[in-house]
C-alpha cells in the first residue's frame, strides 16, 4: 500500500463550513475513499493509501496470425451473461522488416471473465479465409472501443455503440456488438485531438449524457481531453482534464469509466509514459538485446516505459490522480518493462474470486510481452471489490470526521477489513461537531473481521432513520483498519 498525504483543514464550526460549501446530500449512494472530498479533518496515523491489483493467470495469448505482436487497445464489459473483449491485433517490426498485415479490430468472449475464447465469426477475410474472430476492418480500427448504451432512448440498431481513430474520432452502431456500421455518414464526431491511443466514449446514466475522453498533446506532453454530447453525433469542443496537486506526467490511454457500484464517481486507470533514457538500470532490465533492436526503430521503443496509474473525479472532467503506480511492472524476468506493457484495459467486471467460499471480486485486465516476439499476451488481476484506496490507520489508531453531510436510509453499511486486533467505531455528529445521544464514539459497538457490507450498530440498535435528511457528521476511528466505502441503506 502507498500513503497519499492528505493535509488536514481542521474542525470548523458547521454554521460557518455550511455557509461556505453547504451540506452535502449523499442520499442513500455509496462513497468510496478514493479522495478527499468528504473529510474535514483527518488525525493520528490515518491516510488515504492506494491499493494493488493482483496478478493471476495469463487469459489470452494474442498469438494468431491475424493477431501478433502487439496486440492491445482492450475493452472489457459484461454483457448480460456474457463477457465481451475487443481488442487491436497489430505486428511491429524491426528496422528493415516489413509489416506482414495491416492492424484489425478483434474479438473474444466469455461466460466467467477468466477463461476467453475467440469465436469464428465469418466476417472479414484473413489471406483468403474467414475462419478468424476479425470483428472490425476499416477505417476507425485504431483504438476502437465498443460499449453497451443503456441510455432509455437508444435506437435498437445502436444498442452497441463504438468509437475509433481516423482523421478524427469516427463512431459506430451495431444490434448485436458483433455487426457493425459506421454512424454520422463515417465522418468523425470529433476532430479536436491526436487521437493516437485508446479513445472512449460511453453513455453516462447519472448525468444523462454520453461522454468522450479522447488522447492530445497538451503544453508538449501526451494527455487527455473530455467532451460531451446528448445525440452521440453532436459533441461539445474537448477541454483538458485537470489533475489538481499531481505531478505533470505523460498519459496515453484513460480508460475513464463510472463506477458500477458509485456512478457519480468516475474512475480512470491511464497509462504513464515516462523516457528514462540510456543507463545502467535501463541495461539491466530484461531483454537488452532486443531494446537495443528498438532503439534502432526509436530511441524511445528502447528506454520509454509503461505502467499503470489510478485516478478519480466526481464531475469528469477534475481528477484526483495519484503519482504513484497502480500497476508496477513488477518482479518479472521478461514480458513487462518496454514501452506498450502494463496497458491497462477499459471496463471492469466482477467475477468470481480463486477462494471458494470467498465473495466476488473486480476483475482488470493488462498487456505484456508487447513487442518481444511474434505474439503479446493479456494478464488478469484483481482488485476487492471498492477497493482501489482505503483510508488506513495503524494499530495505534486514527480517524477522520465528515464535512456535514445528508443522507437517505435506516443503515450505516461498511466495507472494511480489519486484523485479528483491529476495529473501527463511528459516532454521528450533529452539524455544529457535537456527539448525538445515543450514537457517540462510546455507544458503538467495535466493529472488526473483513466484510463488504458489514453493518454498524450502537447500544440502541442499527437503526439511523431518525437521524436521516438531518445534517449530520461521521467520526470514523480505526485502529489497523482498513474502510474501503460507506452507505446509508
Amino acid at each position: 500500500m502507498t500513503h497519499f498525504p492528505l493535509a488536514s483543514i481542521g474542525i470548523l464550526s458547521a454554521l460557518s463550513l455550511a455557509q461556505a460549501e453547504g451540506v452535502i446530500d449523499i442520499g442513500s449512494r455509496r462513497e468510496l475513499m478514493v479522495d478527499n472530498f468528504l473529510f474535514d479533518h483527518i488525525s493520528g496515523s490515518a491516510a488515504l493509501v492506494l491499493h494493488k491489483p493482483i496478478p493471476r493467470e495469463v487469459v489470452i495469448v494474442y498469438g494468431a496470425p491475424w493477431e501478433g505482436n502487439s496486440s492491445g487497445y482492450v475493452t472489457v464489459f459484461r454483457d448480460g451473461d456474457l463477457y465481451r473483449m475487443y481488442y487491436k491485433g497489430a505486428v511491429q517490426t524491426l528496422k528493415g522488416e516489413p509489416r506482414p498485415h495491416r492492424p484489425v479490430v478483434c474479438y473474444a468472449e466469455s461466460k466467467d471473465g477468466i477463461h476467453w475464447t475467440k469465436p469464428d465469426l465469418e466476417l472479414f477475410a484473413f489471406e483468403g479465409s474467414k475462419k478468424n474472430n476479425i470483428v472490425w476492418d476499416g477505417p476507425g480500427w485504431h483504438g476502437f472501443s465498443p460499449f453497451k448504451d443503456t441510455n432509455p432512448d437508444c435506437a435498437p440498431n445502436a444498442r452497441y455503440k463504438a468509437v475509433g481513430a481516423h482523421k478524427g474520432l469516427l463512431a459506430f452502431e451495431s444490434p448485436d456488438g458483433i455487426h457493425w456500421s459506421p454512424m454520422n455518414d463515417a465522418k468523425p464526431i470529433i476532430t479536436k485531438g491526436a487521437f493516437d491511443s485508446q479513445n472512449l466514449a460511453f453513455w453516462d446514466a447519472e448525468r444523462r449524457e454520453y461522454r468522450a475522453y479522447v488522447r492530445d498533446f497538451h503544453e508538449g506532453r501526451r494527455d487527455i481531453r473530455t467532451a460531451t454530447s446528448k445525440d452521440f453525433v453532436h459533441w461539445t469542443t474537448p477541454v483538458w482534464l485537470s489533475y489538481p496537486g499531481a505531478p505533470k506526467e505523460q498519459l496515453y490511454t484513460n480508460q475513464v469509466i463510472p463506477y458500477y457500484r458509485a456512478p457519480h464517481i468516475f474512475l480512470g486507470f491511464p497509462t504513464r509514459y515516462i523516457d528514462r533514457g540510456w543507463s545502467d538500470s535501463m541495461r539491466a532490465l530484461p531483454g537488452l538485446k532486443h531494446r537495443l533492436l528498438r532503439a534502432q526503430v526509436s530511441q524511445r521503443e528502447g528506454t520509454a516505459l509503461t505502467d499503470g496509474l489510478f485516478m478519480s473525479s466526481r464531475d469528469g472532467r477534475a481528477f484526483k490522480r495519484w503519482g504513484e503506480a497502480f500497476l508496477r511492472p513488477g518482479l518479472r524476468p521478461r514480458d513487462n518493462w518496454v514501452y506498450g506493457d502494463n496497458y491497462q484495459n477499459w471496463g471492469i467486471v466482477e467475477t468470481k474470486s480463486a477462494i471458494a467460499d470467498a465473495p466476488n471480486e473486480l476483475s482488470i485486465y493488462a498487456v505484456e510481452s508487447y513487442w518481444t516476439g511474434t505474439s503479446s499476451q493479456l494478464r488478469r488481476f484483481t482488485v476487492r471489490i471498492d477497493g482501489f484506496a482505503s483510508m488506513h490507520a495503524a494499530l495505534r489508531g486514527g480517524g477522520f470526521v465528515t464535512k456535514p453531510l445528508q443522507f437517505a436510509g435506516k443503515r450505516l453499511s461498511l466495507n472494511f477489513s480489519t486484523s485479528a486486533a483491529g476495529s473501527i467505531r463511528v459516532e454521528v455528529q450533529n452539524a455544529n461537531g457535537g456527539p448525538i445521544e445515543g450514537f457517540t464514539l462510546a455507544d458503538c459497538h467495535e466493529i472488526f473481521g473483513d466484510t463488504l457490507e458489514g453493518t454498524v450498530t450502537w447500544k440502541r440498535g442499527a437503526d439511523v432513520s431518525a437521524l436521516a435528511g438531518r445534517p449530520v457528521r461521521l467520526r470514523f476511528e480505526l485502529n489497523d483498519a482498513d474502510l474501503f466505502s460507506f452507505q446509508f441503506r
